[in-house]
């Protein structure tokens, strides 16, 4: 049976299939330690390591996990910004055979407790600032035996080492000193007795999980392998032919998220890039990054390039040096477009946004806007080896270009499973009559003859504010556990900063008034069950919801009316 490739004639000079290397994401990074030894691997607030220095702290941290007890296909849950800490530690993990469980630092105390668990992870790290609600949650998770606590100031030079513990260091509330954890200097002094501590895997192995939540809106990890990592550095270059050794890529987007992990730093570290390490972002420390490194590559979500149209003190940045931007985590406008196109111009950069699109149970991306041919609305093509399906819902049966129907994709980057769920495995991935083993990724969207892809909707209920996804049904589980709540709805309002923000609305068991004093009562309680981007920014109180005909929450009819509000 034969599969549709439309777009093989859109791709110009990039391949439409590559061939991919044998062996682990570490295995990887040290190729290009040796082909690059004098190139910088990455930029931590000033202090730049190169490839063979980052090899070697690697070493030393997969030295001290083996001293620690972490065997082969045990879980190591990391809970870290954008630091060297977490890139070491990745990479370490990745080396001694186990798998990294990737996990958002502002994650609330219940939901640390679940990753955790879910993950059955034998070992975490974290830093300081954060380290409480590990504190906090510990004796609910038994497997978990080794917990490394790291600062920032663990990746700096001395001397900005020393500025920052009398400064911002200051205003951090150490841990205390309890025998429950140790510090990321004891950590690697465990090490040092082990001499080799690498395990071989092969490219088909589990070696990292993403949480996401599919298709239900349930969260759930996803499992990936070495192979979905190294095929989605070698595609992001075969589609980036203008990427030299040596480039600069501003990496904002964190790395528990499959577009940073993925695209800002495993694709660099893997193809002699230099990873920018930016811990914390705000609009205006971001246009100061600009200014200072002047990268040639950035990659955010809409609202990261929204921000940086408002920020003041922009009109002397020079974005010259671009050589790619890249948006995704959710849809961007043609009215953002157009504006961030016209600021790119007006700051002296040659090239324009360019939008992908992609899931979690494909790491990230696997369609890209071509760097020579926009269309308005487009996503872009598929990724080489990668193949998009436009089929109707509920079915394998494709639809003719130009239909709706929800989008379908394979390729080497498409996930193991969902960690725990098989029938949910079964799904969403789905092996079709041609032979394909597709991601059912319950988006809608259509094709285009010449095989550009367009996104239309989510058929999963799903709320993307400022690049992140918040399920539903997840906030509402935990508002429906108070004790004052009978019942309970969150929808996303639109918002022209996050796109979208949440909202819940709230029904009170009977005899609980609604008040100022209960809604704030209910805000706190979410504060410790939810994480801070998911946070409601509002709770409405009703005496009834509205109903579906079969008695579910009609959650649309709430939307609707948000949605004249704001009209």
């Amino acid at each position: 049976m034969t599969v549709k490739t439309p777009w093989y004639s859109k791709m110009g000079v990039i391949p439409t299939h590559l061939n991919y290397p044998e062996g682990t994401m570490v295995e990887a990074v040290e190729r290009i330690a040796e082909k690059y030894p004098n190139l910088p691997a990455y930029d931590f607030l000033g202090n730049t390591v190169s490839y063979p220095q980052l090899v070697k702290d690697i070493h030393a941290a997969a030295a001290a996990l083996r001293a620690c007890g972490v065997s082969e296909g045990d879980r190591v849950t990391i809970c870290l910004p954008n630091m060297p800490m977490a890139i070491q530690m990745f990479y370490a993990v990745n080396m001694v055979g186990a798998i990294a469980n990737m996990i958002h630092p502002l994650s609330a105390e219940g939901e640390i407790e679940f990753y955790l668990n879910d993950s059955e992870s034998v070992a975490a790290i974290t830093v300081d600032m954060f380290y409480q609600k590990f504190a906090n949650i510990r004796r609910n998770t038994p497997k978990l035996k080794t917990m490394i606590v790291c600062s920032i100031a663990d990746g700096l030079k001395p001397m900005m080492k020393l500025g920052y513990r009398l400064t911002k260091g200051r205003k951090i509330q150490k841990p205390v000193r309890d025998g429950s954890w140790m510090s990321w200097k004891e950590f690697l002094s465990k090490g040092r007795s082990v001499v080799n501590p690498r395990i071989q895997r092969t490219a088909e192995q589990p070696a990292v999980v993403l949480y996401s939540g599919g298709t239900t809106g349930v969260t759930k990890g996803i499992l990936l392998s070495n192979l979905n990592f190294n095929a989605l550095g070698m595609q992001i270059i075969a589609t980036n032919p203008i990427f030299a050794a040596g480039d600069k890529m501003l990496a904002i987007m964190p790395m528990f998220h499959g577009f940073g992990l993925g695209v800002s730093i495993h694709s660099m570290l893997v193809n002699g890039g230099q990873c920018i390490l930016v811990p914390q972002f705000t609009p205006k420390t971001y246009a100061e990054l600009l200014r200072k490194h002047r990268p040639n590559f950035i990659a955010g979500v809409p609202t990261l390039y929204e921000a940086l149209l408002r920020v003041d003190g922009v009109d002397t940045l020079d974005l010259s040096c671009l050589k790619g931007v890249f948006s995704g985590g959710d849809s961007l406008s043609v009215e953002l477009k157009k504006r961030f196109d016209a600021f790119l111009k007006d700051h002296g950069a040659k090239i324009t946004v360019r939008e992908g699109y992609g899931t979690t149970e494909c790491v990230t991306a696997s369609c890209l806007t071509p760097i020579d041919e926009f269309r308005e609305g487009s996503i872009g093509i598929p990724f080489p080896d990668t193949y998009y399906k436009i089929v109707k819902v509920g079915t394998e049966e494709e639809v003719p270009y130009g239909e709706e129907g929800e989008i379908c994709l394979s390729g080497p980057t498409v996930m193991l499973e969902y960690v725990n769920h098989p029938e949910e495995t079964a799904n969403t991935l789905r092996t079709h009559a041609d032979g394909l083993k597709c991601v059912h990724t319950g988006d809608l969207g259509i094709m285009d003859s010449d095989g550009f892809i367009y996104f239309r909707q989510r058929i999963k209920r799903m709320i993307i504010t400022s690049g992140y996804n918040v399920y539903p049904s997840q906030i509402e589980n935990i508002l429906d556990a108070h004790e004052y709540v009978h019942m309970s709805c969150v929808i996303g309002v639109k918002d022209p900063y996050k796109m979208q923000k949440v909202k819940a609305f709230v029904m009170l068991k009977p005899g609980i008034e609604p008040s100022a004093e209960i809604k704030e009562q209910l805000l706190d309680y979410c504060r410790t069950k939810i994480a801070k981007y998911a946070m409601p920014y509002d709770i409405e109180f009703r005496a009834e919801l509205p109903k579906t005909l079969v008695g579910k929450v009609a959650y649309r009819v709430l939307e609707e009316e948000e949605t004249k509000k704001s009209a």
